[in-house]
């Protein structure tokens, strides 16, 4: 009969740890939150009884009723309870909810973390059991009593302005400004023509490089037409030009850090074309375990993260690993420590890396699924060459002049690769940063040898039409990327941001970039307008900064919900009465009903038609040339008289 009871949220993650802990333990799964919020709590209610102390009104979800009766009654023949949920603000919330709903006493409570599920970790924890951190449960409890004020105050306020079913949030609203923004700055962005000229110079010994002209009368070169660049590259066709520097640069390389959540999510889409949803699907599951040759283990360490830093232990093993595999050479002397820069980082957790460097991927092809195998094989790559030397370069650049023209050669060679070998990051495409997705690489070359003095020739002069390139659309890497460099959302919340914005119609991935939707547009110009301080980035910002605070127990949460939700309210209450539909939802034409009437564009449920302008006295409407049928059904034709 086990003497303990240990709670955890997953089936997979039950069954790996109940192998680790012996007859006298039995472990149950709560199937995620077993309580929140009301899902309907009537009408003008938020399920937060907000006249006294912001006290949340939670309920047992109807799905988790049984398993939660089953905790209860496990708890009660149980000596003591272990809840060994997630170690971040949500599995502390979780294990505090699981405590609250099946009855557990405190005095029965222990609360156990680790970050890897290996025998070890697992052992060392219980080991080292705690209680319950109500810092970190106050902090989750008020981001949802925030996200909660938020979405039903703005939405149901949007849905009666703009369109029915609308809906808005803290966090998910100022992404989708984030996405109109670019959009518009694409839109508003007037390419510029300008010309490169790349001279191909001949030494007196037949060898060849190409030179770019960078400078004419001093001056930075600036061609901003054809005619201006063949004038150019006809002068220097006479010229022969002279070396007159020649200047070599070694240059040292780092390895990227091993990954966050954020730098995880950012990978997977640009090397595996894995959106952050599924990318966290995938990790989760690494996580929690898989049968492999040395037995069931989870693979990775905990999935939800911004840091950065690698346990000493794991540290020394990559360290024998990168030995024993390539030599010493490319063994650090000593492990490389990194320091988490991101804002808002939260609590000491470690960076995503394998359990084990020895486990390396191609040994558990046998064991993963495909998407399994390509994940865990990125992680393992960065992390092991995050502990790796660094790659050493050598640039050479050859500096030439010719009457008022100077011209600049230039050649990368790798004198040693280092942690290149294994793996380098990736970048977004050539639109996005003007670079590749594939990695960091530099082009290699190498010149001729040259001296200074050497008179040269020139054999061919190119010239080459550009033009500026507006920002580029957001990816859902680069978006995500956004997010974590302004300080909003945390790890657990990036994935389930992206999702939202597109699961409700606000933005379309198109080409896998995202773009927003016309009802996208609509909804940010009214929140910009009417509620700018809420979906302003240094706003949504500071309370994420204000909610670590809560976390790190340096600030009381009522009164941060009081300053919050007082001025809220009074807004929305002002645009309730201020706001007409039609100042959202139409837009003037040219064209003209049946009866003379101006037509307007307007705003349906299925998207933009033509109307008469007094509609609903007036009922005519036609589709938008190039667009769907009106959204009205059955008030098409002429205006009754």
């Amino acid at each position: 009969m086990p003497k303990h009871l240990v709670i955890v949220e997953s089936p997979a993650k039950a069954r790996t740890i109940e192998r680790y802990l012996g007859d006298d333990y039995r472990v149950l799964a709560s199937y995620g939150h077993v309580r929140d919020l009301p899902e309907n709590p009537g009408k003008g209610k938020f399920g937060v009884d907000v006249e006294h102390g912001f006290t949340p009104e939670y309920v047992v979800a109807d799905d988790r009723r049984k398993q939660v009766d089953a905790i209860e009654r496990a708890a009660r023949s149980a000596d003591l309870v272990y809840l060994a949920t997630d170690l971040d603000r949500e599995g502390e919330a979780i294990a505090w909810h699981v405590a609250e709903a099946a009855h557990v006493p405190e005095a029965k409570t222990r609360r156990v973390t680790f970050s890897e599920i290996t025998e070890r970790a697992v052992r060392d924890a219980f080991q080292h059991p705690r209680s319950i951190d109500t810092d970190l449960v106050d902090a989750q409890q008020t981001r949802r009593i925030v996200d909660r004020l938020v979405g039903y105050t703005l939405s149901p306020l949007i849905s009666r302005k703009v369109r029915g079913g609308l809906s808005a949030g803290r966090v998910q609203s100022v992404a989708v400004r984030l996405v109109v923004e670019r959009e518009r700055e694409i839109s508003k962005f007037e390419a510029r023509e300008y010309w490169t000229i790349h001279a191909t110079l001949e030494t007196d010994r037949g060898e060849t490089f190409v030179a770019d002209l960078v400078r004419i009368a001093g001056e930075p070169t600036d061609v901003d037409n054809g005619i201006l660049a063949e004038h150019h590259a006809e002068t220097l066709r006479r010229l022969r030009p002279v070396i007159t520097s020649i200047a070599t640069k070694a240059q040292k390389r780092s390895p990227a850090p091993p990954f966050t959540t954020s730098t995880l999510q950012q990978e997977a889409s640009r090397k595996l074309g894995f959106s952050p949803k599924r990318t966290m699907s995938v990790a989760q599951r690494l996580y929690e375990g898989a049968d492999t040759p040395d037995g069931h283990v989870g693979l990775i360490t905990y999935m939800r993260t911004d840091s950065v830093a690698i346990a000493g232990i794991a540290m020394g093993e990559a360290r024998d690993i990168i030995r024993a595999r390539f030599g010493e050479r490319y063994t650090m002397p000593r492990g490389r420590v990194y320091r988490t820069k991101s804002k808002g980082a939260q609590e000491a957790h470690e960076s995503i890396r394998p359990t084990s460097f020895g486990r390396d991927p191609d040994s558990l092809a046998g064991s993963l699924k495909p998407e399994e195998l390509r994940l865990y094989r990125l992680i393992w790559q960065r992390a092991l060459a995050s502990q790796m030397e660094a790659k050493q370069l050598e640039t050479t650049t050859v500096d030439l002049s010719a009457d008022a023209y100077e011209l600049r050669a230039s050649a990368t060679r790798t004198l040693f690769d280092g942690f290149s070998r294994v793996y380098t990051e990736g970048r977004d495409d050539a639109s996005a940063d003007g670079a590749t997705a594939g990695g960091e690489g530099e082009a290699e070359g190498r010149l001729p040898g040259l001296a200074e003095g050497d008179r040269t020739t020139v054999a061919e002069v190119a010239t080459t039409q550009h033009f500026t390139e507006p920002p580029p659309r957001y990816t859902e890497a680069s978006l995500v990327k956004a997010l974590e460099e302004h300080g909003i959302g945390r790890p657990s919340t990036y994935a389930a941001t992206l999702s939202t914005i597109v699961d409700r119609g606000y933005v379309r991935i198109e080409d896998r970039r995202l773009r927003p939707e016309l009802i996208g547009e609509i909804v940010t110009d009214l929140l910009v307008e009417h509620f700018g301080d809420y979906v302003d980035v240094a706003f949504t910002a500071r309370m994420e900064e204000e909610l670590d605070e809560v976390a790190r127990g340096e600030r009381a949460w009522v009164p941060l919900l009081e300053a919050f939700y007082g001025p809220l309210k009074d807004r929305v209450d002002e645009k309730r009465r201020e706001l007409r539909r039609r100042d959202f939802t139409t837009e003037p034409t040219d064209e003209v009903c049946s009866l003379g009437h101006a037509m307007v564009i307007r705003l349906g449920r299925n998207g933009r038609f033509l109307a008469c302008s007094l509609f609903p006295e007036h009922k005519e409407s036609r589709p938008l040339p190039g667009e769907e049928e009106p959204a009205l059904p059955g008030t098409g034709g002429p205006c009754p008289k």
